[in-house]
């Protein structure tokens, strides 16, 4: 059964634009009107009346895949990506749109396809055996590669530059591993995203042509063994983004693009991704437009371009969407993209967005490919998010390079509400763009910092050249987002991570400078969407020679420093501390829950509860 109820009444909070400390106090909180509810229940009448016939599960008698009598599986062809060069500033003046599309015809009255299992082992199709698709329990699931960031030492590196990462799909996902009584594998678990997952609470920007605040603090690093007078510290940088007012809020032109394959076929799948649709609707104003599509052996329009308004056609065509067949991933993607253009708008906010497990295996199939498509196509002004569902088989690994591709958000749906998390509250933030392109770049003064390590961030990585070049993409951020990044660096005079040199001129020496001045220097560069050239925030890091942020770290930077450190003890990372176990962890973020309306830091205390159980990781 579709779930329709969206909780209503989300907070949200204006301020004003102050470059201020983490942990100083915020405005108070305004309530934001809640939508309008929805206009009906599904039923088989209803859809029919709206043009969208569901489908007949007593329909039982005919073997149906991609429309025609079969008896033997046989996969569509390859398809070809139709790229052609654009520019991202190409979206500004876009001009009119191509015509709609004829409407899609109402779907067929056809049972789906059968993708089953057997005992045997294999897979079948409407019982018929699938050549090359041997069934397996085995886990595929795919992770990006991603080695920890090492610690390097100021002298020769004193610059760290790097994409912001808003996606919270490792975290997530983590905890799908862990409720699961299953240790998580370690490129499943990136830190930023962990540490991303929660609201700060920073001070505020109250200007959109201003759309960032920066917020610093330093604090001692609790993991270090050397921690204390002269030991390593943390280095906590906090970015909040200005919350559009809703009379702000640019039209959404927003296309779902549903995998339902056969691999999708289970209730955490497209019954989950249904149930996250409709969660979606439900929000939807009069002004925006939601096109359903869908794709697996074939792909095909539930609905073309459809006004928030009429919200039962909407999630008839959701319900509507059944699974069966194999996954043409990349003919879906076309697809998607001709109806995205079909409702195209300079004045929107044009975006697809993905539901799927990620698992491609017809036509176009290699990320390289489809990252050069996607990333084509953010040129016109149409980014791409993507949402990750089910186990056993979820790509992570492709579905990051999509999403940054598309310069769109990655998210994992493991349960209901974390899909009501991300479409309540956290709905706006991945919504309505605030800046493009955002990039952070940090520069140690060599006189106060030895050595530094950035936490996480690890497929974010940029040249320091890339900072200044507006032709090299970064993240985008949406309304009333924020971004949170931890260093760990060693002070001068500190204990060294890295071995002295042997040679005296190969060695870091003082670089003279004052003493109790600034420890950093932190800069951010972003582009206001639509606009070709980017702009520039500049703030120092400072934090005296007995600062007082080492000793009294305001509750922020303790519940970053909690999700961090458990983070890397998930993932194995050398630099931890033995005395810091889950006791340490927990009396951190015991210490640090503050105020937590949804019961996010609540959840997080047990998961690093439940995680204190899990078996040994099997390394390969």
């Amino acid at each position: 059964m579709l779930v329709t109820m969206l909780k209503q009444g989300v907070a949200a909070v204006v301020g004003l634009s102050l470059a201020t400390p983490i942990g100083a106090a915020g405005p108070s909180p305004q309530v934001r009107p809640a939508y309008a509810p929805g206009d009906g229940a599904v039923s088989a009448a209803a859809c029919a009346a709206v043009g969208i016939p569901l489908r007949d599960d007593s329909r039982v008698d005919e073997i149906i895949l991609s429309g025609t009598r079969t008896g033997a599986y046989a996969p569509p062809p390859p398809v070809t990506l139709p790229i052609q060069p654009t520019r991202k500033e190409d979206r500004v003046e876009y001009g009119a749109p191509p015509p709609p599309p004829p409407p899609p015809a109402p779907p067929a009255l056809v049972r789906p396809p059968v993708v089953v299992t057997n005992a045997a082992g294999q897979t079948t199709v409407d019982g018929v055996v699938v050549p090359g698709r041997p069934g397996t329990r085995a886990d595929t699931e795919r992770y990006p590669d991603a080695t920890p960031n090492p610690v390097r030492r100021v002298a020769d590196a004193p610059v760290s530059t790097f994409s912001i990462d808003v996606d919270t799909a490792a975290y997530a996902n983590v905890r799908r591993f862990i409720s699961e009584g299953q240790t998580p594998p370690r490129d499943a678990v990136r830190v930023e995203e962990m540490i991303n997952y929660f609201d700060y609470g920073y001070a505020r920007p109250g200007r959109a042509d201003e759309p960032f605040a920066v917020s610093t603090a330093v604090a001692a690093s609790p993991w270090s063994a050397s921690a204390g007078a002269g030991g390593r510290q943390i280095v906590h940088i906090g970015l909040q983004g200005y919350e559009l007012p809703a009379g702000e809020r640019r039209p959404l032109n927003l296309t779902f693009m549903v995998d339902v394959s056969g691999s999708m076929q289970s209730p955490d799948k497209l019954g989950l991704a249904q149930q996250t649709m409709n969660l979606i609707i439900d929000r939807l104003r009069p002004e925006d437009r939601v096109a359903v599509t869908y794709y697996a052996s074939d792909v095909g329009t539930a609905v073309g371009p459809t006004p928030g308004s009429e919200k039962l056609k909407l999630r008839c065509a959701v319900a509507a969407l059944n699974a069966g067949g194999s996954t043409a991933g990349a003919q879906g993607m076309v697809n998607a993209y001709e109806q995205a253009e079909a409702a195209f708008g300079p004045d929107k906010v044009n975006r697809i967005l993905m539901f799927t497990d990620g698992d491609f295996n017809v036509g176009v199939t290699d990320d390289r490919r489809l990252e050069d498509y996607v990333a084509d196509k953010r040129g016109t002004g149409i980014y791409l998010s993507v949402y990750g569902f089910g186990r056993g088989n979820y790509q992570d690994a492709r579905m990051q390079t999509i999403a940054q591709a598309g310069n769109g958000i990655a998210a994992y749906v493991d349960d209901l509400a974390e899909a009501r998390r991300l479409f309540g509250p956290a709905f706006d933030r991945g919504a309505f763009p605030i800046a493009d392109d955002v990039k952070i770049q940090v520069e140690f003064n060599p006189a106060r910092v030895s050595e530094y390590r950035l936490i996480g961030y690890e497929t974010r990585l940029l040249n320091e050249e890339d900072f200044a070049n507006d032709a090299i993409d970064a993240g985008e951020v949406g309304s009333g987002a924020s971004v949170t990044a931890l260093y760990e660096i060693t002070p001068v005079g500190g204990a060294s991570q890295i071995p002295e040199r042997r040679y005296q001129a190969n060695r870091a020496g003082d670089a003279g400078g004052d003493p109790t001045g600034e420890i950093g220097f932190v800069q951010v560069r972003y582009k206001l969407p639509g606009q070709p050239t980017s702009r520039l925030i500049q703030q120092p890091i400072a934090n005296g020679a007995d600062g007082p942020g080492s000793t009294r770290p305001p509750e922020a930077t303790r519940w970053a420093m909690a999700v961090a450190g458990f983070g890397q003890r998930l993932r194995g990372d050398p630099w931890m501390g033995a005395d810091f176990d889950t006791t340490a962890i927990l009396d951190l973020a015991q210490g640090a829950r503050g105020e937590d309306p949804y019961g996010d830091r609540a959840a997080f205390v047990q998961m690093v509860r439940a995680a204190e159980s899990l078996p040994a990781r099997r390394e390969p």
